[in-house]
């Protein structure tokens, strides 16, 4: 018998005195419990509910979707969508420049960023001027300090306008 499988049978042949059963929870497992939800800049908090159903976040990791009684976990998030479904099923969205997101054991989620806007508060037309400027800077016309801002404004921008129609 391997001992993968020796551990197991051990494990439910011990005495109910060691302890509860381990608990499991399969992926992404959806459960009745809502997310209480902060999404806080500096100087205000622009989102703030008790009845959130999903969060999909743009993490470094990877796009993340956090449900009620998610692990809890500490995430760096890249500029990009944040988009909340609330328990009506409406769903709000905003744009983030970057930031962190904090899970925590209870079903709260804690959004922090530099800055964030509503998606409905840009217009494709001013993001492809802003990024055409942007990449004259980058392509070396101003100073090393100038050109890696319009680098940072760049990733910033080209996310931004895969998200406005």
């Amino acid at each position: 018998m391997s001992s993968f499988r020796f551990a197991r049978s051990a494990l439910r042949a011990r005495p109910s005195f060691l302890g509860a059963p381990v608990q499991r929870r399969g992926y992404a497992e959806a459960v009745a419990d809502k997310i209480k939800l902060s999404l806080t800049l500096p100087h205000q908090t622009i989102y703030r509910s008790t009845g959130v159903t999903q969060v999909n976040l743009p993490a470094a990791s990877g796009e993340m979707g956090v449900l009620a009684n998610h692990v809890p976990s500490i995430e760096q998030l890249n500029p990009g969508l944040v988009e909340i479904i609330e328990e009506s099923g409406a769903t709000k969205q905003y744009f983030l420049s970057g930031g962190f997101a904090v899970v925590q054991p209870d079903s709260q989620l804690s959004i922090n960023a530099v800055e964030g806007f509503p998606l409905e508060d840009f217009s494709a037309d001013a993001i492809r001027a802003q990024i055409t400027e942007a990449q004259k800077i980058a392509s070396g016309s101003g100073s090393e300090q100038d050109i890696a801002e319009a680098k940072i404004e760049l990733e910033v921008l080209e996310s931004l306008q895969a998200h406005v129609k």
